[in-house]
């Protein structure tokens, strides 16, 4: 039983924090925590009472004066408290811990451990995350349904924006079951089973697939405007290949880098990792590669777009810098606007949250709005079918029939 005991310790990591804790507190001659006297009286002997040394769970509490309270920074492992801040127990007169009224327990103050505003904050901040995603998620489902629904729509361009969407409305949806089930959660964090530690891997996932379809789009349109020549369905294959299979093998050799890194597995891989260079640098590539797309997109715009010498030089400047806005968003340039993340302690980290909360989770929304619900073809392609069901049933007055009936009616007379 021993031997089972002392196996299942070394094999769960929290027992074996557990154990390691409760050894450095009373076998170790270690100096954990200060004293705060309140009012004690001096010149107090050797033979005064005193509150033996106690491990509560979580720290260490030396040996100290009754009357008097101990202090020490709160412990860093558990979720939440800030190491920054204090802990605090006290002793009481007697030459007990302070016993809790309600458990009639010996009980440790970590409330102070916890920023109340700042978790506020952050609460906020997640809210917001989470209502940007559902709204994104919402405009690009409608977006896939309109692509989808109109068969004169079909081609490879509308194909990449199809996919495009699918990974973005993916990642979205998964980024609300992460804030909602693990974040908001710290049980889940705590225990870190496996199937947190794959939601998280799977996020990450259809969050780089974005990046490379991003950059597909990019491509793309960099072939059909430099390259021209180019089978379609090669292309789509190539496209298919980068935008699912590339991020696939990224995410495998993360996943299994991050995995034999000492402590990179813990509370549902929430933490940054040295292995997130692994996303970072791909993604940092593809950024580059869509922003010199852009450009060379541009030039050709500007060279096509611009007419006889000297006659509406300004309109093709305007086509092309319009293309370009229009291109930033569905690129993911966006994000090279905010580059460096600010300290918690810095006065700009807050309002850097918000506007990377905001501009991170409306993405979706973006990319619909200019490429499905703004795009020429997908316009026409709607005035289309209203006219035709305005034009099918629009009763003609004083008979009751519709004019796709009376059209029918007059060919059968005819005939």
């Amino acid at each position: 039983m021993k031997n089972l005991a002392r196996e299942e310790i070394e094999v769960n990591p929290k027992l074996h924090l557990l154990r390691l804790l409760i050894r450095q507190c009373y076998r170790q001659n270690i100096t954990h925590s200060w004293i705060k006297e309140d009012g004690v009286a001096e010149g107090k002997t050797e033979g005064d009472l005193v509150c033996p040394r106690t491990f509560d769970g979580f720290l260490c509490w030396d040996e100290t004066p009754a009357g008097a309270t101990a202090f020490q920074s709160c412990p860093g492992f558990v979720i939440g408290f800030d190491p920054k801040r204090y802990a605090y127990k006290k002793c009481m007169e007697n030459g007990v811990w302070f016993l809790h009224p309600e458990g009639n327990r010996p009980w440790t103050n970590y409330t102070t451990c916890v920023d109340i505003d700042d978790l506020n904050f952050r609460s906020t901040v997640n809210e917001i995350y989470v209502g940007g995603y559902s709204i994104s998620v919402a405009a690009l489902i409608l977006s896939l349904f309109i692509f989808f629904y109109f068969k004169s729509l079909h081609c490879t361009r509308i194909r990449v924006h199809m996919n495009l969407f699918t990974a973005f409305a993916l990642n979205n949806i998964l980024w609300i079951v992460w804030y909602r089930v693990v974040v908001n959660n710290a049980t889940v964090v705590q225990e870190n089973k496996i199937w947190c530690q794959l939601l998280h891997i799977v996020t990450t996932y259809f969050m780089v697939t974005g990046y490379t379809w991003m950059f597909c789009e990019g491509l793309h349109l960099h072939i059909a405007l430099v390259v021209v020549f180019v089978k379609e369905k090669v292309a789509m294959r190539c496209f298919l290949a980068i935008g699912w299979g590339l991020s696939l093998v990224i995410i495998i050799v993360y996943a299994v880098v991050r995995y034999h890194i000492p402590g990179a597995t813990e509370r549902c891989w929430m933490e940054q990792s040295e292995a997130f260079w692994i996303i970072t640098v791909p993604v940092v590539i593809s950024l580059i590669a869509s922003f010199v797309f852009l450009i060379n997109v541009v030039r050709v715009l500007l060279t096509k777009l611009h007419p006889a010498p000297h006659r509406y030089s300004s309109v093709a400047t305007k086509k092309a810098a319009r293309a370009a806005l229009i291109l930033i968003p569905l690129f993911g340039l966006h994000f090279v606007l905010i580059p460096f993340r600010p300290s918690p302690d810095m006065p700009g980290e807050k309002l850097y949250q918000v506007v990377s909360a905001l501009l991170t989770s409306l993405q979706g929304v973006c990319v619909a709005i200019l490429f499905c619900f703004t795009n020429h073809d997908v316009v026409a392609a709607a005035k289309t079918y209203i006219s035709r069901y305005i034009q099918h049933n629009d009763v003609i007055p004083m008979t009751g029939v519709t004019g796709g009936e009376s059209i029918m009616n007059t060919r059968e007379n005819i005939v």
